[in-house]
């Protein structure tokens, strides 16, 4: 005799088509969202090589990058050499055109060895999110650098 299914089990099929739903939905995001950085981040870096030719040309100089502790009482040493696109120095670009964020934690012993920083992806808008005032498009910062000021 073949099982039959009553109504009971309906609302758990039900719930299970909208957990899978919810989770097809998640998944659709998050690709969306990846797809959108990339896209950023392609963009930022064009903006990047251009100003590296730019700079070339120029002849503008580099400075010695240190990282500020996050509490910012701090500054250690990197062994990198770049820009800072921002005034608080928080961001950096190096002549290889890697993008960093120039803090890390409190450490005595980064005092005496300096950090390490690793590079990140560069995004089109520093600050995002930030309080008014505080971000600046990537572009803007870079115009400031080749004009002999650090950006905002």
């Amino acid at each position: 005799m073949p099982e039959q299914t009553g109504a009971a089990d309906e609302p758990a099929r039900s719930a299970d088509d909208r957990r899978a739903e919810r989770a097809e939905a998640a998944r659709a995001h998050a690709e969306a969202l990846d797809r959108r950085r990339a896209k950023e981040t392609e963009r930022a870096r064009a903006l990047i090589a251009e100003f590296l030719a730019q700079a070339r040309e120029r002849g503008l100089a580099t400075v010695e990058l240190r990282a500020r502790s996050a509490d910012g009482r701090w500054r250690y040493r990197t062994g990198l050499h770049g820009w800072y696109l921002r005034r608080n120095e928080t961001v950096a670009l190096t002549p290889d055109g890697e993008f960093y964020l120039t803090t890390a934690p409190s450490s005595p012993l980064a005092l005496v060895r300096g950090v390490r920083l690793t590079p990140s992806d560069p995004p089109l808008v520093l600050g995002a999110g930030a309080r008014d005032g505080e971000s600046i498009d990537l572009a803007d910062a870079l115009a400031r650098v080749l004009d002999g000021a650090a950006g905002s």
